[in-house]
């Protein structure tokens, strides 16, 4: 015979039992101990491999600050973080021995400049290429990724003829230098590609507002879209200074006055046939990264987000 739960009477009390809280009489649970500790395993783990990835690519950065640090005869003596003797004589000789003022200043202008030139024609292009209608639009943008697929030492003859022979007599023999270095990278197709496609994300419903109001097609890029893709022009920022503050093979073909060099070239003059200067060396590779690490510190979050935002839309 089973049992059968008492009947309450009409009007007495009942008990009332909210929302996540345990009935009366029941053993509240604080937790499942297994899915606990099995998520303090995971994270552990991830956090214990993350560790390990920042270690490998922070140990070689911090060998070249220390080695930079070192005596020269310290160097050759076998591998250690910390040096046993401090000094600066690595730096000295770097700025006063080996003129390393004059080859910043060089690769600062020239990633100066072709960092503007490509944030205004990349975006100006990308503006046009995601939203005037012109014939050709995609044959032409399809055009422009096509020059990703070509390396430039494919390039590198016509390109010099273009410069010693197309252009203007007046100007081609003053384009071996510097200006040449910029003048072929004034706009890249991953800049172009870049801003096209966070143009793309902006809704056109700002544009209509704008052309209500009697703005043009630039009007329109200057002052509505142009301060909406920040994160966008960022993202194209950083990539163009970094690669041309880096670069090294049109500099290394264009620029043929040694007071011209950037610091790429330069840091060939460390290393003779008989003996590399290694605390110089490892100085002059300390001062290229700490530009590119400032700025990318500086403009990260807006990096990130403008190059995840120009994949959304194609």
């Amino acid at each position: 015979m089973t049992d059968v739960p008492p009947i309450r009477p009409v009007g007495a009390p009942q008990e009332l039992v909210l929302e996540g809280e345990p009935a009366a009489g029941t053993v509240p649970v604080a937790g499942i101990p297994g899915r606990e500790t099995a998520d303090r395993i995971r994270t552990a783990i991830a956090y214990t491999v993350m560790f390990a990835v920042a270690a490998l690519f922070a140990i070689p950065f911090l060998w070249s600050i220390s080695t930079s640090l070192r005596p020269n005869m310290e160097t050759v003596t076998g591998f250690s973080l910390l040096p046993h003797h401090w000094t600066t004589v690595g730096y000295h000789d770097m700025f006063h021995k080996y003129n390393f003022t004059r080859y910043t200043i060089n690769s600062a202008i020239i990633a100066g400049a072709v960092t503007i030139s490509n944030v205004f024609l990349a975006s100006l292009g990308g503006y046009a290429f995601a939203r005037l209608r012109f014939p050709g639009r995609e044959f032409l943008f399809m055009l422009v990724l096509g020059t990703l697929m070509i390396p430039d030492q494919l390039r590198l003859v016509p390109v010099y003829q273009m410069l010693v022979n197309i252009l203007p007599k007046y100007a081609h023999t003053d384009l071996i230098n510097q200006k040449g270095v910029i003048l072929i990278q004034l706009v890249s197709a991953t800049s172009l590609f870049l801003m096209r496609q966070y143009f793309l994300t902006i809704p056109r419903d700002l544009e209509e507002a704008a052309k209500l109001d009697g703005a043009g097609y630039f009007k329109t890029y200057w002052r509505v879209m142009l301060p909406l893709a920040g994160p966008a022009l960022a993202a194209v920022a950083i990539l163009m200074f970094q690669g041309t503050w880096n670069g090294l093979f049109w500099a290394a073909v264009l620029l043929q006055d040694r007071s011209q060099y950037t610091i790429p070239i330069a840091l060939t003059f460390f290393r003779n046939i008989y003996a590399t200067q290694w605390p110089p060396l490892m100085a002059a590779s300390v001062l290229a990264i700490v530009p590119i690490l400032v700025l990318f510190v500086l403009f990260q979050r807006y990096f990130v987000a403008g190059v995840a935002s120009a994949g959304v839309k194609g």
